[in-house]
């Protein structure tokens, strides 16, 4: 039955799924892991880079992280050529209502306009989605650090810690039991225990220990200096640190 409709974007099956848009969410599903996580004193991702060949030369600028504006950035999984051309948009749209209001554009403002964008692309023939899916991390003076997911389909939505692509399910269950023990507000992570968290999470969704998986990870942090917003994207040194750090942590806890 689904062979009926699954060429096209704009016709809904008998029992009311758009196909092209859940085989493009499955395509995400198959992508390199991103992890986000709301910190108290800011936000931390991280991702994993699938390396296809040694013999390529060292990436100039981040494949998996994508600063949007001063104040916000973007973690990408799925087909990169598609993350460029919705993020080239994302930096318009920001750089448009800076020069037009005198001000940052609101966090969840810039989402929903790369969203609407999205979803355009389900709703016309002759399109195909986006295969990618987006974790944005945003500061505004109004609401905060924030952390938001987006798909395919154009929907987004809100988060304290989640993951996007391979093994997604399996990296979430950990964040459920350890992001935050209570209701306590005091219990969410810094941002130096949630790097700690995000690697956890990674070494448990990717294949890879040790120097091998520094090769394969990136980490970024978010944080707020005076009323300047900090980007930063950890060196190979400090991610080994933090991964030595977390091994040792589970060798013990094995150990008791």
């Amino acid at each position: 039955m689904a062979r009926r409709y699954d060429s096209s974007t704009t016709t809904f099956s008998p029992e009311g799924r758009l196909h092209q848009v859940e085989y493009a969410i499955e395509a995400i599903n198959n992508a390199g892991t991103c992890v986000g996580i709301l910190a108290s004193d800011g936000i931390v991702m991280a991702s994993e880079k699938r390396i296809s060949s040694g013999l390529l030369a060292p990436n100039k600028t981040s494949e998996k992280t994508y600063p949007l504006a001063p104040h916000v950035a973007a973690n990408v999984a799925g087909l990169t050529a598609d993350a460029n051309l919705l993020m080239e948009q994302a930096r318009l749209r920001a750089g448009r209502y800076r020069y037009q209001y005198q001000e940052d554009i609101p966090v969840e403002q810039l989402v929903e306009y790369v969203c609407d964008y999205k979803q355009y692309y389900t709703q016309f023939g002759g399109m195909r989605p986006f295969g990618v899916a987006f974790l944005f991390a945003g500061y505004d003076s109004e609401y905060g650090f924030q952390l938001y997911q987006s798909d395919p389909s154009g929907n987004y939505s809100g988060w304290k810690a989640t993951v996007i692509g391979a093994n997604n399910q399996a990296g979430k269950s950990i964040l459920k039991s350890d992001y935050q023990k209570d209701d306590d507000e005091a219990s969410i992570p810094t941002v130096e225990q949630a790097l700690r968290l995000a690697v956890k999470v990674l070494n448990k969704t990717m294949d890879g220990t040790g120097a091998a998986a520094s090769e394969k990870m990136e980490l970024f942090t978010m944080t707020l200096d005076g009323d300047e917003v900090k980007h930063h994207i950890l060196t190979k040194e400090q991610t080994e640190e933090i991964i030595t750090s977390v091994e040792a942590e589970t060798a013990a806890a094995g150990d008791s």
